[in-house]
Order: C-alpha cells, then sequence, then structure tokens
C-alpha cells in the first residue's frame, strides 16, 4: 500500500497548492483555466480510448453500451448526484454555486482510470515494486493542482477514492494478476473504456453538453468482462 498512500498524500499536497493559488486568479483567468483543463482532459481520454488497437474495439463497444444501460436501470448519475449535493452542502457554507460535486467527481474518474493505477497497485501489492504508482502519484499530483485552481477544494476528495480504489487492488493483487495482467485483452478493453468516460467529461468541462458519465461507469467493470470471456473461448 506505500504507493498508493504516497499517490493520496500527492493528491492532498497538490490540492492544497492548487486552492492556494486559484483563489488568487480573477474570474476569467479562472474560467481559462477551467476551459484548459477540459482541453488536456479530451486529449487523455481520446488517448486512454485508442488503447481499443491492441484489442477488440467490440469488446470495447459492448462495455459502454451494456455500462450504459446497467447505469441508466440503477440510476448512478443519481445517485452520485446526491453523494456530490450532500458533500457539496456540507463544505461549500451555502454556497449554491459551490463545484465540490463536479470536483470529486472529476477528479476520481482521472485519478483511477488507466493502466498505472490498475498494473501499479498490483504490482504494489503483489510484489512491493511501487515504481508505477510514484511516477502516477508525480502527474496525479501535478493534475490536482490544475484541478483544485478551477474546480476547488473537492478535488482533495478524490484521495479517498484513490485510497479504496488502488488499495483494494493492491490488498487483492493475488485475485488480479492473472486477469488484469500489462496488455492483456481485458486491461486494454478497460482503459479504453475509461478513456470513452474521460472524453465524456471533457465535453462537461468545456461547457459543451452533459452525457451523464456517471452512468457509464459500470463499463469499467463490462468491458473486461466481455474481453475475458471472449478470451476464454
Amino acid at each position: 500500500m506505500t504507493g498508493t498512500i504516497v499517490n493520496v498524500a500527492a493528491i492532498l499536497a497538490g490540492t492544497l497548492f492548487g486552492v492556494l493559488v486559484g483563489g488568487r486568479l480573477p474570474e476569467r483567468l479562472q474560467e481559462r483555466v477551467l476551459r484548459g483543463l477540459g482541453l488536456i482532459t479530451l486529449v487523455i481520454g481520446v488517448e486512454l480510448a485508442l488503447e481499443w488497437k491492441g484489442t477488440n474495439s467490440l469488446f470495447v463497444l459492448g462495455g459502454v453500451l451494456l455500462g450504459g444501460l446497467a447505469g441508466e436501470a440503477l440510476r448512478i448519475e443519481d445517485r452520485l448526484a446526491g453523494l456530490g449535493d450532500r458533500l457539496q452542502a456540507w463544505m461549500s457554507s451555502g454556497n449554491e454555486h459551490s463545484t465540490v460535486s463536479e470536483a470529486f467527481f472529476t477528479a476520481s474518474l482521472l485519478f483511477c482510470v488507466g493502466p498505472l493505477a490498475v498494473v501499479g497497485a498490483i504490482q504494489d501489492g503483489l510484489i512491493g515494486d511501487h515504481d508505477a504508482l510514484f511516477t502516477k502519484a508525480t502527474l496525479d499530483g501535478f493534475a490536482s493542482i490544475a484541478l483544485a485552481a478551477s474546480l476547488g477544494p473537492g478535488v482533495a476528495l478524490a484521495a479517498v477514492t484513490v485510497l479504496v480504489y488502488q488499495g483494494a487492488l493492491s490488498l487483492g493483487a493475488g485475485a488480479f494478476d492473472s486477469i488484469l495482467t500489462e496488455g492483456s485483452d481485458a486491461l486494454l478493453s478497460m482503459t479504453s473504456a475509461g478513456g470513452v468516460l474521460i472524453i465524456g467529461i471533457s465535453l462537461k468541462l468545456l461547457d459543451l453538453t452533459d452525457v451523464k458519465v456517471g452512468n457509464f461507469l459500470p463499463a469499467l467493470v463490462f468491458a473486461p468482462a466481455i474481453a475475458g470471456i471472449a478470451s476464454a473461448f
């Protein structure tokens, strides 16, 4: 869990620095930072989504479509919005324009999707190799500065998501090491599906449309599951 703890510390430190810096910026510059963040998020999403080139794109397509249907049936977006609203009410002191909910969800997805989070956590738990998560901690630290500067202190709440998600992978590494191996169809499909979701987040950051990314979260389970079933045959 050492790598995950360092990762969490980097996110908290980056958030603190971002809030201190962002609070001093005029509203016009904060708007530019947010739009710039949206563009960078779009690039990250496209890069991750293109991981399907290493596997069958139908795994990703099926995962996203089935995941969207399951998420809509479970009303995941509404439940996440409710959680975010409660966090927002707790942290914003009555400020109706608070972005705590958006910051929490955006940062959580950005920090938890990608091969570094999965492979790094498994390596950390299985053989005590922290290098991948130390690299991820550096990247997440800088990303949290930009996120917090534009979206505020809610980014810090994503540290809890990272702790639970990567911590669970590290503690259960023995169960995942034969499935989510580096370069496997399951990992590539999950990463690509995650990239599609991040593209959805970028569209919201750019104020283009809200595709309700939360309802597509089951795609992160369906995509690797479809790939695993297909490889079994």
